[in-house]
């Protein structure tokens, strides 16, 4: 995926007089853009507010919510909590593994799913859970993988 230059300045205008957090924001902004946190948009954004490169890397890799590696336009996040592990979200997550033909924290290679392993959704009455884009899915059972990810595909109801 191309950076637009452009673009990431005018991200980074939008926060650039925000008292607290505007790196986070500007990051925010930008992985919301590109999915991830692209190293050439970090570039731009050290030069343009002079903060150290390494301080930037030090932010979009201490948290979570941050990436540096490219997402897909789905995110499945399995809740692997106590209680959906009990509950089975082993079993849910190896399903989307054997259908998606990819391992927790990857994508697929068209770049149509990211699924992710999570340590808790606050759903644990309703194990085991799933959020796919923010959307929480309860009850999970690994029969409902593949009707979850033809929906995705664009052939669901």
């Amino acid at each position: 995926m191309d950076i637009d230059a452009s673009e990431v300045r005018g991200i980074i205008n939008q926060y650039i007089n925000e008292p607290d957090g505007r790196v986070s924001y500007i990051l925010e902004t930008i992985q919301r853009k590109y999915r991830y946190l692209p190293e050439e948009a970090i570039r731009i954004v050290a030069e343009e507010l002079e903060v150290p490169l390494t301080q930037l890397f030090g932010v979009a890799t201490f948290y979570a919510a941050f990436s540096l590696e490219q997402k897909g336009e789905h995110i499945i996040s399995i809740c692997h909590g106590t209680v959906c592990h009990v509950k089975g979200a082993k079993q849910v997550s190896d399903a989307f593994c054997r259908e998606l033909g990819i391992k927790e924290g990857e994508t697929t290679p068209d770049k149509l799913v990211t699924l992710e392993q999570v340590r808790c959704l606050g759903c644990c009455s309703l194990a085991p859970v799933i959020s796919v884009d923010d959307e929480i899915h309860v009850g999970m059972t690994a029969s409902r993988v593949p009707q979850i990810i033809q929906e995705l595909r664009g052939g669901g109801q």
